[in-house]
């Protein structure tokens, strides 16, 4: 992969992102302050940037046979899904060590990170379907428009931990049925094995139904 084509992606990823953030700070809950969306904005951002340390981290982790033998190869050596993986649990255990030890109220920062996942995928794989001619994004773009339309229905409707509970299983059994229906599906281009998806969604939903019955005790 060209270094044109490298940045090309990270410049459609960042956008997308970015339109997201957008989204989120004009159409999120009402019950949200200006300063309250400016905070979690911040807060995902930061796990944002935790999240790209952690895939590099990856890759030298994944990696390191090639990282001790030439150090500057591993710029060059593409991220891939393992980075992701390795990136995703590091990042949920930092969200645990936060909501235990800093008591971090992390439902809500979920909540509004669901906001922004799903807008700025959907523009990620509009831009890879119309401009991209990327065929395998139209699968994803029907399923995240779904989830958007759940989104926001359901928004007003159920308590943040039941409408999370909704929207992980629903991303999940989608990225299931594509994942039988095409040959791959990704996440921001990173494919998504369906061991990973079943893994999610089952620690999700463990950790969500642990949360609901320790508050409702």
């Amino acid at each position: 992969m060209s270094i044109a084509s490298k940045l090309t992606t990270i410049g459609i990823i960042a956008f997308s992102i970015a339109i997201g953030f957008l989204s989120f700070y004009l159409f999120s809950n009402n019950d949200l302050t200006k300063d309250q969306k400016k905070k979690h904005i911040e807060e995902i951002m930061s796990h944002l940037i935790n999240f790209i340390i952690f895939i590099w981290v990856g890759k030298i982790v994944l990696n390191l046979t090639i990282f001790i033998s030439d150090p500057l190869s591993i710029l060059a050596y593409p991220s891939n899904s393992k980075a992701f993986y390795f990136a995703t649990v590091l990042t949920a255990i930092l969200l645990l060590y936060k909501s235990k030890r800093k008591n971090m109220m992390v439902l809500p920062l979920l909540e509004s990170f669901v906001h922004v996942f799903l807008i700025g995928s959907f523009v990620y794989e509009f831009i890879q379907f119309v401009i991209e001619d990327n065929r395998f994004a139209f699968g994803n773009l029907i399923l995240i428009a779904l989830l958007i339309g759940l989104y926001f229905f359901l928004r007003e409707r159920m308590k943040v931990r039941m409408l999370l509970m909704v929207m992980v299983t629903a991303w999940s059994i989608g990225m299931i049925l594509l994942g039988i229906i095409q040959p791959f599906v990704t996440v921001f281009g990173y494919i998504m094995a369906p061991w990973f998806v079943g893994v999610f969604f089952i620690t999700c939903v463990i950790s969500l139904a642990y949360k609901i019955r320790k508050w409702d005790a």
